[in-house]
């Protein structure tokens, strides 16, 4: 039903939407209709004079149009408030202008500065040049989009366009959300496309990705750097989406970042990124140097906000409440197409020089409940469908073709037991020559429960490697060799 109402209100936006741009808009949305224009939001003016402009049009929310055609700098931050709909026409860009200060955000809303929600915010037609505006270092920790939302609830994004991505901002980065939906997008360029950090209840769909880094980052943890606050992200859908090929990469088509850490406590030993629960609160270490130092905690964190610095350490007051770990759950991927090779989902925990995800000793988090449906693998490479270095308990495979790919799960150094994870796989297509391991356990400690009906290999044979003894395989692709 949920899901339905959806529907019915995306399709009503979508015909507004289109009055809007034909000059046909209804009576009754005209009363509070506000063009942008008339507050001196123009193509010929400056990037500081539009930026103060557009500010004032989106001021107490309401339907704010631009239609003129044109390029319009924009040189500051515009913040946007509860029930503010922009919408963009035909033929309009914005591009993000150089000033003396850094301008990192093009949009966020106004209560990601003191973590109060905001609600109902839409953002139509947005055509945005970044322009080699790209702040590595945003004036609030870990929030690094160009479009930015933070504390945010019933927030649409869609007919979105950005082709010139820099290397060090994020194009769409939302944390601490409820009700999304991001669709019709295309991005290209060198950093994520769509980073998520915690929240419940999205949608990502209708999207053509061309991008150095990850397409689609569900980073539940993160660098400190990377997101402001850490959490579960559930509930999602991701479809109809295209992820097409260039000359270089990292990254991953879509990453599935988790962390659990522990209580603070006097004499431990930490390093950049690390979270510790202290006084009711979540602490992160943000030191900026990337090179692996470690530290030891003899003074407990217990400001309430900003960041304070003991015995060296930067701790940064990250969000209140007792929250020891971060995954992803309950998320359906389909009808996803991927032609650049790549791994195509990596679902692990971070463990170098920038973040340690899991700290030795916290709970073993267990990421869950993610469906496949429909997956394409196109680019021929064999490289990991899936690479897990996190525990994660039932994985669902419908109707894929996965090509010369495989799933392979390795260990964290920091972890010990990363428990049973079952794997059902329905109808999927493989395609390679010769003896092929489709899956690879080189856990001891994992045991894997993998059920397979309907398997077509188009080439060779298949095989499993597995590291554990305990591993059941009752697959028809191993049967009928």
């Amino acid at each position: 039903m949920k899901r339905h109402i959806l529907a019915t209100v995306v399709s009503a936006m979508s015909c507004l939407i289109g009055a809007l741009y034909a000059g046909e808009a209804p009576a009754s949305e005209l009363k509070n209709y506000k063009d942008a224009a008339d507050f001196g939001f123009l193509p010929e003016n400056d990037g500081l004079k539009n930026a103060d402009a557009l500010q004032k049009a989106v001021e107490g929310g309401g339907t704010i149009a631009v239609f003129k055609k044109g390029t319009y700098a924009v040189s500051k931050t515009v913040m946007l408030d509860d029930n503010t709909r922009l919408v963009f026409g035909a033929g309009v860009s914005l591009k993000k202008v150089k000033a003396d200060f850094p301008l990192a955000f093009l949009f966020v809303n106004r209560g990601a500065y003191d973590k109060k929600y905001n609600k109902n915010i839409r953002i139509e037609g947005l055509n945005l040049i970044v322009n080699g505006v790209d702040v590595d270092d945003p004036n609030i920790i870990g929030l690094r989009g160009h479009l930015s939302f933070f504390y945010v609830k019933d927030l649409r994004i869609e007919n979105f366009r950005c082709y010139d991505l820099e290397k060090k901002e994020f194009c769409i980065h939302v944390c601490t959300f409820e009700n999304i939906l991001i669709s019709d997008v295309i991005i290209r360029g060198m950093k994520d496309g769509i980073h998520l950090g915690r929240g419940k209840s999205f949608k990502i769909s209708d999207c053509e990705f061309t991008t150095f880094d990850d397409a689609i980052a569900l980073n539940a943890h993160d660098y400190s750097t990377s997101n402001p606050e850490v959490g579960w992200i559930e509930d999602g859908v991701v479809e109809n989406i295209t992820d097409l090929s260039q000359k270089n990469t990292t990254g991953y088509f879509c990453r599935i970042l988790a962390g659990a850490w522990v209580d603070w406590r006097e004499g431990m030993v930490v390093r950049r990124s690390d979270s510790v629960v202290s006084n009711g609160m979540v602490y992160r270490v943000v030191n900026k140097n990337i090179d692996g130092k470690t530290y030891v905690s003899k003074i407990r964190p217990t400001h309430k906000s900003g960041v304070k610095v003991l015995d060296g350490i930067y701790w940064a007051a990250v969000q209140e409440g007792a929250v020891y770990t971060a995954g992803v759950r309950n998320v359906v991927f389909r009808d996803i197409y991927l032609y650049k090779p790549r791994v195509a989902f990596s679902i692990h925990f971070d463990n170098d020089n920038w973040s340690r995800s899991y700290y030795p000793g916290a709970d073993r988090v267990c990421q869950e409940g993610l469906v496949f449906d429909n997956v394409r693998v196109l680019h021929g490479k064999p490289l990991p469908f899936i690479a897990s270095k996190t525990p994660i308990d039932v994985v669902v495979l419908k109707n894929c073709f996965l090509g010369k790919s495989k799933i392979v799960f390795t260990s964290n150094s920091e972890m010990k037991d990363f428990g049973k994870t079952f794997i059902r796989m329905y109808g999927c297509v493989y395609d390679f020559q010769g003896e092929y391991p489709v899956i690879v356990n080189n856990v001891k400690s994992k045991e894997l429960d993998v059920f397979s009906s309907g398997t077509v290999m188009l080439g060779g044979k298949a095989a499993v490697s597995d590291a554990s003894e305990k591993s059941v395989f009752n697959c028809d692709f191993l049967q009928n060799r």
